[in-house]
């Protein structure tokens, strides 16, 4: 059975507050958080099947309710409202303490007809999202929805939105697990918030912008553009996942050169494939220039970013080069050219620099830089430590529902072996797509 052959029946959905009184206070969003890019809420899906234990509620739902309110004293900016600030179209947090929305559906579907072990594509996943209306608009409405969804096997699917501004997919995953740790039986989340924008504050005026950069500035101004990727809706294109098995890595691995065989890491050898492959797919002409962007996570990296930071902490590095650098070299070019990208935020200096310019970003209009592939590694975020103990978490990710997502996102699953897998995802117009598929399966023939 497809995910979009099902109705949801929903219940009413409510407000639910924090368990007890919080601060009422405001907090200012950190120049990372308050971005154009950023404005919209995320969804992302769990799927869980529930399992014996001495703590199991008689309906997952209250159990799951009682854990938000408690996790939401912790994260009590999460149940506040967004307003804009009277200067420079800035946003800031008002902690009210009004709540999130909390909706109880039920599926006549099973776990078991999504196929075993569960793996994306989830299409019509909207099913099991709480009715949201427009996914940009997130002044002065809540920043959190859950929908509970139960399955007739006894499973359940929890669909989250997360606004962006407040946290990113490593900060949402947090909370989740806030969440399930309390609904465990914890008395607390075993890992505390901390907020502390000031951190992704700029602090230069005048910050040092390289050549590159300043070309990047130039094409936002730009009025002409001849990019299909900007200039086509992104409701228009499909969007769909790729599944790599290891049989499939072993099988790009050995167009690796040897001097990089050893050390090419799986992100950096999926994203040179996949940039060279959709760089041919979309058509750009040899003398284009075409960029790639890595989307680094500061978590680990940068000393001063404490555990428990929920906020954006993921910063981004750009190179390019010309479409015939791109595909007319050895793979092991390509791979260079993605670790140039990732140490552009090797150093805390770098991504000091790095966030100086976000000021600057902010008042570009709102467009697409042409040609250019967005990468992100989110295969580390945590999903598999949502341990309910009596729910076992079964699969997951961020579901394709509108607006869909430039950035091709690179996460684990199980395959129908039950073998680890690499999932990308991938958005692209009908035509482009096709030849993308034709260009990946030319990798992969051992």
């Amino acid at each position: 059975m497809k995910l979009d052959s099902f109705t949801a029946r929903r219940g009413n959905p409510e407000l639910v507050a924090p368990a007890r009184a919080t601060p009422r206070e405001t907090k200012p969003l950190s120049d990372l958080d308050d971005h154009w890019d950023l404005r919209y809420l995320q969804p992302s899906l769990e799927f869980f099947r529930v399992v014996d234990g001495d703590r199991r509620p008689a309906r997952p739902g209250d159990g799951i309710k009682a854990a938000l309110a408690e996790a939401l004293v912790y994260y009590y900016p999460i149940a506040g409202r967004l307003r804009e600030l009277p200067t420079g179209h800035m946003l800031a947090v008002e902690c009210t303490g009004e709540g999130v929305v909390f909706v109880e559906a039920e599926a006549d579907v099973a776990l078991e007809d999504f196929g075993e072990p569960l793996m994306p594509t989830f299409h019509g996943a909207e099913g099991f999202l709480c009715d949201v209306g427009d996914t940009r608009v997130i002044v002065g409405r809540p920043l959190f929805y859950l929908q509970i969804t139960y399955l007739k096997c006894g499973g359940f699917v929890l669909g989250t939105y997360m606004c962006h501004c407040i946290a990113d997919a490593f900060g949402t995953i947090q909370f989740l697990k806030a969440i399930v740790d309390i609904a465990r039986g914890e008395a607390k989340p075993t890992t505390l918030p901390v907020w502390e924008r000031e951190l992704f504050l700029a602090t230069s005026l005048q910050p040092h912008i390289k050549e590159d950069q300043k070309k990047l500035f130039d094409e936002l101004e730009s009025t002409t553009c001849d990019d299909i990727m900007v200039t086509m809706p992104t409701e228009n294109m499909v969007s769909e996942y790729f599944i790599l098995s290891q049989i499939d890595m072993a099988a790009l691995r050995r167009h690796v050169p040897l001097n990089l065989n050893k050390t090419v890491t799986s992100f950096e050898l999926l994203t040179a494939v996949t940039w060279r492959s959709r760089t041919i797919a979309l058509g750009y002409r040899p003398c284009h220039i075409v960029r790639l962007m890595i989307v680094v996570n500061a978590r680990g990296r940068w000393k001063k970013l404490p555990l428990g930071y929920y906020g954006n902490g993921l910063l981004c590095s750009v190179i390019e080069t010309t479409v015939n650098d791109l595909c007319t070299n050895p793979l092991g070019h390509t791979i260079e050219l993605v670790r140039k990208a990732k140490d552009e935020m090797k150093t805390e200096e770098n991504m000091q620099l790095r966030v100086d310019l976000l000021p600057l970003w902010r008042e570009k209009p709102y467009i697409k830089v042409q040609r250019i592939f967005e990468a992100c590694d989110i295969k580390w975020i945590g999903q598999d430590t949502l341990d309910i103990g009596w729910a076992k978490r079964i699969g997951g990710g961020i579901p394709t529902v509108s607006p869909p997502n430039l950035t091709s996102y690179q996460f684990l699953c199980k395959n129908e072996k039950g073998e680890k897998s690499t999932v990308i995802s991938m958005l692209l117009p009908q035509p482009a797509m096709d030849r993308f598929k034709k260009e990946m399966a030319a990798w992969l023939i051992e």
